[in-house]
């Protein structure tokens, strides 16, 4: 992997969002006890900040935390960053990372295996969105159809009494 076999000291840094509070605080623990679960991952550190409410959403809230952990290559960090989606990474150690072809290789064979997936999901939901959005303006076409026969039939109903109403009159 690296040529040269120092560790590499990370920090993840997660944001949670939602409510209760307590929750949020839970899940950021809960998160950093399976990164330490890992394998070749030691979590060294962490600090899971107090929740705070949201300004513009009254009653969410947002959490962060900042978990420092080793692990032995980069493209462990980069399989774990896939994993977790940190919101913020921060390589702490070594100042220099060299690469091999090979690491590069695993590097962006993961990544464009990521982006597939990710495609395939966004695919998924389209046609979904698609089928639901076709089946509502069925449903809403057969509705307003009804709504539009009804109506016709009050407009309908409206001008048989206009009409027998005037041949009274008429009379």
């Amino acid at each position: 992997m690296s040529s040269d076999k120092k560790k590499i000291r990370a920090i993840f840094m997660m944001e949670v969002l939602g409510k209760p509070p307590e929750h949020l605080k839970k899940t950021l623990e809960n998160i950093s006890e399976k990164l330490n679960q890992e394998k070749e991952v030691e979590v060294k550190e962490k600090e899971i900040h107090d929740a705070k409410e949201l300004e513009k959403k009254k009653g969410f809230y947002t959490c962060f935390s900042e978990i420092e952990f080793e692990t032995d290559s980069i493209v462990r960090v980069v399989g774990l960053m896939f994993k977790y989606m940190p919101a913020h990474i921060e390589i702490i150690s070594p100042e220099k990372i060299s690469l091999n072809n090979n690491d590069f290789t695993m590097l962006f064979n993961e990544l464009a295996r990521r982006l597939h997936a990710y495609d395939e999901v966004t695919r998924v939901a389209q046609a979904q969105r698609n089928k639901l959005a076709k089946k509502l303006k069925e449903v809403m076409g057969s509705e307003e159809s009804e709504n539009s026969n009804k109506k016709e039939k009050k407009s309908d109903k409206k001008s048989s009494k206009k009409k027998e109403e005037n041949s009274k009159k008429s009379k």
